[in-house]
Formats: C-alpha cells, sequence, structure tokens
C-alpha cells in the first residue's frame, strides 16, 4: 500500500517537473513567435516585451519546479542528506527567482510600486 502511494507520487512528481520544463519552453517558443510575427517592426518596445514574456515563464516554471522537487523528496527517505540536497535546491531557485524578478520589474519584491503624479 505504501508502496503503491509512494510510487503513485514519484509518478506525479515526474509530470509536475515535465509541466515546469514545458512551461519555459513553450513560453520562449510563444516569445519568439511572437517576435518573428512582429519582424517588420521590431523594435525596442518589442525586445522588452519579448524579454519579459520569456522572464515570466522562466520564474513561473521555477516555481513549478521546486513544488516537484518538494514532492520528490517527500516521497524519498527523509534523510539528512535529502533535505539539505533539497534545502540547496530551493535556495538556488529563489536566488535565480529573485534576480529574475527584479531584472524584469526594476525593483525588489517587497519594494513599493512608485506611482506617477497621473496616477493620484
Amino acid at each position: 500500500m505504501i508502496d503503491a502511494l509512494m510510487h503513485s507520487i514519484d509518478v506525479i512528481a515526474r509530470i509536475v517537473e515535465f509541466a515546469g520544463v514545458m512551461i519555459m519552453f513553450l513560453g520562449v517558443l510563444f516569445a519568439f513567435i511572437r517576435a518573428l510575427m512582429a519582424s517588420s517592426k521590431f523594435s525596442h518596445d518589442t525586445y522588452l516585451r519579448i524579454r519579459q514574456h520569456v522572464g515570466k515563464s522562466i520564474l513561473l516554471g521555477l516555481e513549478v519546479l521546486i513544488a516537484a522537487d518538494i514532492m520528490t523528496t517527500v516521497v524519498t527517505e527523509p534523510t539528512l542528506r535529502s533535505v539539505l540536497v533539497l534545502g540547496l535546491i530551493v535556495l538556488i531557485h529563489t536566488f535565480l527567482s529573485l534576480s529574475l524578478q527584479v531584472e524584469l520589474e526594476g525593483r525588489f519584491p517587497w519594494q513599493k510600486k512608485e506611482t506617477s503624479a497621473s496616477e493620484d
């Protein structure tokens, strides 16, 4: 019974890993398709929109991969080594997510958005 449950969770974790990779792949593919469609009027604004789209798909994919890593760690025997590996993976994913968000938005997530005088 327990072995079947662990196998099921492992299969689900693999599916979630695949979904995370596909989110990133399809986001990049979609961004490049948009770039090719806008090639006649490709500008700096087009580049920025594509970059934003790619960055957001990478962020979403990383979040999904973190969930898959947590599921995989729960399925295995919780040894100190597996928990430390999971902690390191989550730390790396968090650093990548934070740096991508700062790169995309120009501010840290905990900073307030700057409002212009016209929005007040």
